[in-house]
């Protein structure tokens, strides 16, 4: 097959794998936008997954469909080592500009209340050069979202920017990756806000992608957050799903797959977007004719799971310390002894299991698990558990030694 034409090369064809088995989404946000313009009150919303499973891919496409809309959007991923005001203040500037609405005192005010929230972010002494300028022209607007608790700044800032798209029969939708790396304090007044929004109707969204334990984050926040977000768990592509993502691309390049090779793409990628397009990729380059076969999948795998041990896993596995990989590579034995029916993907094993292989005490760990719970290396839904972010990672792990 022409691997310049590769339909699975990143950012190539007009089908990526990520959106397949994505249409009930984004027919539900399309309801969302309709009724938030109608003045209807809606909740934000919240996307969870696994690494690999098309979050970042959906909330750019849910993004495209409030910017079909004519809503102005913006859009930041959220850093354990940077608070909210900054990223907040640029994503919130530009919906402002994708409004598109003529200069007026109005749009100055809005403009000039979102440089000051940004600017409180320095401290009350620091001198001009020292403040962060947004590249707004307006003059900061003083004595609006800029008194310094997080949580009364940012619903007046929404407060603002909401009422200039109401004006305008617009809306605003403010788009968050990584969500669960936000500080525990912008989350709490992000939820506040996000609860001020709804009561007044002002048409602003909040749509947030993250890990799977976001919805515990939130909840640890405000203990009304599960009334305030619609959550949309994103998992891994159903059978009928997966086939679409690979066949669909191949087809716009006038090729395909035999029902065979289509088996064997599942069993290697058990249907994760990023393992379908991975696969594809290697798949179209070294498959001579068409139709791909199961024959072409069994030659293309050993490269690909390279690649994924590079790209994929490895670049993760370094991001840890020697005692943390430690933890890691105990956690994947800990899964691996579990008997088969008790497996899963992302190896979720009780805490007390990985000390037993370490023969440390649970207690002598928590250092390790928390770092890792930072760096968005695993993950905790339950009391006592702990599961890679990673699917396949465990299995990986396993298979380096």
């Amino acid at each position: 097959m022409d691997p310049i034409r590769n339909p699975y090369a990143p950012g190539a064809g007009q089908r990526p794998p990520e959106l397949a088995g994505r249409d009930e989404q984004l027919e539900q946000f399309k309801i969302v936008i309709q009724r938030i313009s109608r003045g209807r009150p809606e909740r934000s919303i919240v996307l969870t997954g696994l690494r690999g499973v098309g979050k970042t891919v959906l909330l750019n496409a849910l993004r495209s469909e409030a910017v079909r809309a004519k809503w102005g959007t913006g859009k930041f991923e959220a850093r354990p080592d940077q608070r909210l005001r900054r990223p907040l203040s640029s994503a919130l500037h530009q919906a402002v500009r994708e409004l598109g609405h003529p200069q007026s005192e109005d749009v100055d005010h809005v403009l000039g209340v979102i440089k000051a929230f940004a600017q409180r972010d320095a401290a009350p002494n620091a001198k001009l050069r020292d403040k962060w300028n947004p590249g707004i022209d307006a003059p900061a607007v003083s004595g609006r979202a800029d008194s310094g608790d997080i949580e009364i700044d940012l619903v007046e800032l929404l407060s603002d920017a909401g009422g200039l798209a109401a004006d305008m029969g617009r809306g605003i939708g403010i788009f968050i990756d990584e969500m669960q790396d936000l500080h525990p304090e912008d989350v709490s007044a992000l939820c506040a806000a996000c609860h001020e929004i709804s009561q007044t109707g002002l048409p602003v969204i909040v749509v947030g992608a993250g890990l799977p334990h976001l919805p515990a984050v939130l909840s640890a926040s405000k203990s009304y957050s599960e009334r305030l977000f619609k959550y949309a768990r994103i998992d891994r592509l159903p059978r009928e799903a997966a086939e679409r993502a690979l066949q669909g691309p191949a087809q716009d390049e006038e090729a395909e797959f035999d029902q065979a090779a289509l088996d064997a793409m599942y069993e290697v990628t058990g249907g994760y977007p990023y393992f379908i397009q991975a696969y594809g990729q290697v798949v179209w380059e070294l498959a001579p004719t068409s139709p791909i076969t199961a024959a072409d999948v069994h030659v293309a795998a050993p490269q690909a799971e390279a690649d994924l041990a590079v790209g994929f896993f490895g670049s993760r596995y370094e991001r840890a310390t020697p005692g943390e990989r430690e933890y890691l590579r105990a956690m994947a034995e800990a899964g691996g002894r579990l008997p088969d029916a008790e497996k899963d993907d992302v190896g979720s094993v009780l805490t007390s299991d990985v000390a037993d292989v370490l023969g440390r005490k649970p207690q002598s760990l928590s250092p390790a698990r928390d770092a890792l719970l930072k760096k968005g290396l695993v993950y905790s839904n339950e009391r006592g558990r702990v599961a890679f972010t990673v699917p396949h990672f465990g299995k990986y792990l396993r298979s380096v030694g």
